[in-house]
């Protein structure tokens, strides 16, 4: 790789992270989802950067993104180091099997494994990391969260374990998290052609 094919992939990403940055702002309400968990497509750049830079690079600007936002959130923390692992696992999980074979089907086959990978370590993240900190660092008790998720399905804290918050996030999380990789995959086959001259050039 030449200098300036360097220094041009530099500047993309850095382009790319920044707009991740700012789109990490941009957040919406589901109606079918409890209020504090919000939807934005802040992965959608990583994406980009990943499939057009390699995964390393996806990665790196996912790490950026959230470094940015860390001054400005309201989770202590914790919400960008959520975001982080779950980013990095969707892109790093993407970009590694399209640089296998550089195709259209593999770069869709590749973010399907992501946005499945990425929902199946939310589980994870969230049961062991990010709600056990919420009720330690913000005093909001377990109960408290189980019930706004059976406030939406009524006895969804019952089924399919004897483990409440496990359900919820079974039953909630794990298929919101699937949709979200799913459409930052469907926005990316849409806007990646169009883009293709700027992040390759």
């Amino acid at each position: 790789m030449t200098q300036k094919q360097k220094t041009h992939h530099l500047a993309v990403a850095a382009m790319l992270s920044a707009v991740a940055a700012v789109l990490q702002f941009v957040e919406f309400s589901i109606p079918i989802m409890p209020s504090f968990i919000k939807l934005d497509i802040s992965d959608l750049p990583a994406l980009l950067g990943t499939f057009s830079l390699g995964p390393v690079y996806g990665v790196a600007i996912q790490l950026v993104k959230n470094l940015l936002h860390l001054p400005f959130g309201s989770s202590a923390g914790v919400g960008e180091l959520s975001n982080f692992i779950l980013g990095a696992i969707f892109v790093f999980a993407a970009g590694m099997v399209y640089k296998r074979k550089k195709s259209r089907k593999s770069a869709l086959t590749g973010s399907v494994i992501g946005a499945v990978a990425m929902a199946l370590v939310s589980l994870v993240t969230n049961y062991f990391i990010v709600y056990p900190a919420y009720v330690v660092l913000f005093h909001m008790p377990l109960e408290e969260i189980i019930s706004a998720y059976n406030k939406i399905l009524e006895g969804v804290a019952n089924v399919p374990t004897s483990n409440a918050l496990f359900n919820c996030l079974l039953v909630f999380n794990v298929p919101f998290t699937l949709a979200k990789g799913l459409l930052d995959t469907a926005l990316c086959f849409l806007i990646y052609k169009p883009l293709s001259p700027l992040l390759h050039r």
